[in-house]
């Protein structure tokens, strides 16, 4: 086989490689490796370390959410398996998230819970394209001021939801908006009840003072447990999962399809694409925390993928939507877990309790709930993060707070687009101020030293000018002002681009026009040290070898234009 046939092969054979390097789950890659009856033991017990954490966090974050308890546990159940079986991540722990309360309550008190399950379904369709077309690169490029307004905000609004259960308010309807939920919680403030206030308070304490003291043990389950004695011991009369919403199922239910109309699949568009994006956010997040833990790395397309396999699995049985969950996958790894077969244990842990211990699950009080949740709202909320960026940049500031703001006020989708379409102006506002066109004669000693030497300062004949920065429509309106202010016009004229990245449509187009009036005037015009890619985006827009001439640098540009030059004066003798 010759070279060029041997190369052609190898080409036409790497997609197919390069997918499968891209596709291929945690678990084979450990598999591979070798998995011994000693790892398999370490995964068993940060398997079962993981499913206590899991199993009050499931049931509170579903409670406050506006679901079922046992929707939040089929979530971390039978999604939180598929997220360990197939993901990109050794160490991944899936589950519904706090990220997720808010904007699940919302969907679920606009369309029914059926309505969110069919948001979910196509969430999850819109995770696995994502993953399989490869653009989960793109999730990353979310400003970061961002991610903690975000966060902050969603921090803020589950506080505010778990208040009357903090303080044992009777509420006939609690509204998902913000301003309209500080109100009916005022209203109601006359319905306080001390018995489930001082519970949530001990609870807080107890969790948090296991925190300092003895970190290994379960604080959150051990909550829970004070909370179902202390009920019980002191015949406490306050509100528990079986009072509120009955007694949980002991067994999954048959998996089936929301039954709803095509009109309104189509109006949860914008439902399933928030959730899409928010589980593709947090769920890499989280894979990137575990690889810092770690020194692993995760394969994101393929954790996405994933994410869109279980989001889908949990809705057919009815669960909440699912993403990565950073604080279960750190437990995970500081627990000693080997590779993805604790999390698919912490699964079948889940779903075991639930078939066994369901009954018992119906006593814990939703006080406890509510103090759990209340800590998870305050570790949302990165003070040091949200102190630096308000300090080190006005512009980062303003995102951040536009993002809170219009997330806590407005909705959590406004909220997201607008950060996301702020972060994107002011930095094509920052990259267009980066932007210069630049004479080495005024700006640049060394470049008026080079100029001198070679004869070309001194030749009212010859002038040359740089483009520095990315040369993209927000900088066009500034470039094209510059170019048009230059005071003479010579016989050659180099434009250097070799210090242009990249270039669009809008700068071949400002080009186009600038190097077609100089021509009408008789000026040669010069592009010296263009890249490739600057060179096809400016010949794909008309500005072609027959337009211009281009040089690899400007003293190439220079020889040709004295060459250019002396053919002209002889053509005119």
């Amino acid at each position: 086989m010759s070279h060029t046939s041997l190369s052609r092969a190898m080409s036409l054979a790497s997609p197919s490689e390069k997918f499968a390097d891209l596709f291929t789950p945690k678990l084979v890659t450990v598999w591979r490796e070798g998995y011994t009856r000693a790892q398999f033991g370490a995964d068993v017990v940060a398997g079962l370390t993981v499913a206590i954490v899991a199993l009050p966090l499931s049931t509170a974050i579903a409670i406050a959410s506006g679901a079922s308890p046992q929707a939040g546990l089929f979530a971390s159940a039978i999604g939180g398996f598929f997220v360990s079986a197939l993901g990109g991540s050794r160490f991944q722990i899936g589950g519904p998230a706090g990220a997720f309360i808010v904007l699940v309550a919302t969907t679920i008190e606009k369309f029914g819970y059926s309505g969110f399950v069919a948001a979910t379904l196509m969430a999850g369709a819109f995770l696995l394209a994502i993953g399989y077309l490869r653009l989960g690169t793109y999730i990353k490029y979310i400003p970061h001021s961002v991610a903690v307004g975000f966060t902050a905000a969603i921090g803020l609004i589950i506080f505010t939801s778990q208040l009357h259960e903090l303080f044992g308010l009777r509420l006939d309807h609690e509204p998902a908006a913000f301003l309209p939920k500080v109100e009916a919680l005022w209203a109601a403030r006359g319905t306080l009840n001390p018995q489930a206030f001082f519970l949530a308070v001990a609870c807080l304490g107890l969790i948090v003072g296991l925190r300092a003291f003895a970190p290994r043990f379960p604080g959150l389950l051990a909550a829970v447990a004070f909370a179902l004695f202390a009920t019980w011991g002191l015949d406490l009369q306050i509100e528990t999962i079986g009072s509120r919403f009955g007694a949980l199922p002991q067994s999954l239910p048959a998996p089936s399809l929301p039954t709803l109309a095509l009109a309104d699949w189509w109006r949860l568009v914008p439902a399933a694409l928030a959730i899409a994006v928010l589980g593709g956010i947090e769920s890499l997040l989280s894979a990137v925390v575990a690889d810092g833990m770690t020194g692993r790395r995760h394969r994101s397309n393929c954790e996405l993928a994933a994410q869109g396999w279980a989001n889908i699995a949990s809705a057919l049985f009815g669960g909440l939507c699912v993403t990565g969950a950073i604080a279960r996958t750190a437990t995970n790894i500081r627990a000693g877990a080997h590779g993805p077969v604790a999390g698919m244990l912490h699964a079948v842990m889940l779903l075991a309790f639930l078939m066994v211990a369901a009954p018992l699950a119906s006593h814990i009080p939703l006080a406890a709930l509510a103090a759990i949740l209340t800590l998870v709202s305050w570790n949302m909320i990165e003070r040091d993060q949200i102190a630096a960026i308000l300090k080190s940049d006005r512009g980062e500031a303003v995102i951040l707070l536009v993002t809170a703001g219009l997330t806590v006020f407005e909705d959590i989708i406004v909220g997201i687009a607008a950060g996301v379409t702020l972060g994107a102006l002011i930095f094509m506002h920052k990259m267009a101020q980066v932007v210069a066109v630049e004479t080495g004669e005024a700006l640049f000693e060394e470049d008026r030293a080079d100029a001198t030497e070679e004869g070309g300062g001194a030749d009212p004949d010859f002038l040359v000018y740089r483009i520095a920065g990315p040369f993209f429509f927000g900088a066009v309106n500034s470039v094209a002002a510059t170019l048009d202010q230059i005071g003479r016009r010579p016989k050659i004229f180099v434009l250097d681009l070799s210090r242009v990245p990249l270039a669009d449509g809008a700068a071949a187009h400002a080009l186009h026009n600038f190097i077609s009036r100089e021509r009408k005037h008789g000026v040669k015009v010069i592009l010296a040290g263009a890249s490739r890619g600057v060179h096809r985006t400016l010949a794909a827009h008309g500005v072609n070898s027959r337009l211009v001439h281009f040089s690899p640098d400007v003293a190439d540009a220079r020889a040709y234009g004295d060459n250019h030059k002396i053919d002209k004066a002889i053509a005119e003798t």
